[in-house]
């Protein structure tokens, strides 16, 4: 009986390690950077209407400006962590799509939560009573009392 003997040929993938990039460390540094200019720009406005007591129309500029930079800085790291960079145009919307859907999600909800809670306590306060006063003492007919 002849026994035969099948050669497994290994994945290239897996038998030959890749060599890293030419520009790696560039993109390492850059990724930092963009990090971490991102992240002190929104400590910066954070900390600012405590420190300036900014307050009306300018405390809602600086919380959707904060919106917005914390959005940014997200889809910056979906994109370089989760590789989307280098990817196709519509592959990358459909990452960043339901992405940022969720994160609207997540705020409406948030806003229609805080109004229910509002309107329920506005109008679910105790039921309204009509005060009576008493009647005034049975008279004796007659005049007489």
């Amino acid at each position: 009986m002849e026994q035969t003997t099948h050669a497994v040929l290994a994945s290239p993938e897996i038998t030959f390690p890749h060599e890293p990039a030419p520009n790696a460390k560039k993109k390492i540094w850059a990724t930092f950077w963009i990090l971490l200019v991102l992240t002190i720009a929104e400590l910066a406005l954070g900390l600012s209407h405590y420190a300036f007591h900014i307050e009306g129309v300018m405390l809602t500029f600086v919380k959707g400006l904060m919106i917005i930079l914390s959005v940014a800085k997200a889809v910056y790291i979906v994109s370089v962590f989760m590789h989307l960079g280098d990817e196709t145009r519509n592959f990358k919307l459909l990452i960043l799509v339901p992405m940022i859907s969720f994160i609207w999600f997540i705020f409406a909800f948030l806003r229609d939560g805080v109004s229910y809670k509002d309107l329920r306590n506005r109008y679910n306060g105790p039921a309204p009573t009509e005060q009576v006063a008493p009647p005034p003492p049975a008279q004796k007919p007659g005049g007489l009392n």
